[in-house]
């Protein structure tokens, strides 16, 4: 299910992209820019949309949902197998070692526990 999901959404970009790339700017034609030229409408002049507009919308749906689904799909896998990008870091974590009080005052900084403050060291 998902390769074949994966195929759909690969092909739908493909469409996407070649569908925005066929269609004119605003300004394409020199007609239009005195009013005329609604060749492309598929209503006519004051139509609701062009063809192509309407398609880039259809599309543009269906890559969202499949976008979604793989999203989905891809998080449902994951939880079954218990994996985890964090486990696959291989970085292990070490706990704090305690200060003591020679390297707390080396460093000019109050030791836990103590209740006088460090002093900084003269240089």
């Amino acid at each position: 299910m998902f390769t074949f999901l994966l195929g759909v959404h690969v092909l739908v970009c493909v469409i996407l992209i070649g569908i925005v790339l066929v269609q004119g700017g605003k300004g394409a034609e020199l007609g239009s820019a005195f009013g005329g030229g609604s060749s492309q409408t598929l209503f006519g002049g004051r139509g609701a949309a062009t063809f192509l507009g309407k398609a880039t919308t259809i599309v543009a749906v269906i890559f969202m949902i499949t976008s979604l689904l793989l999203a989905i799909i891809s998080v449902r896998q994951s939880s079954v197998s218990g994996s985890s990008i964090m486990n696959d870091t291989g970085v292990q974590t070490q706990e704090a070692k305690p200060q003591t009080e020679e390297a707390a005052d080396k460093a000019g900084v109050k030791p836990e526990g103590s209740a006088a403050p460090a002093e900084k060291p003269s240089q």
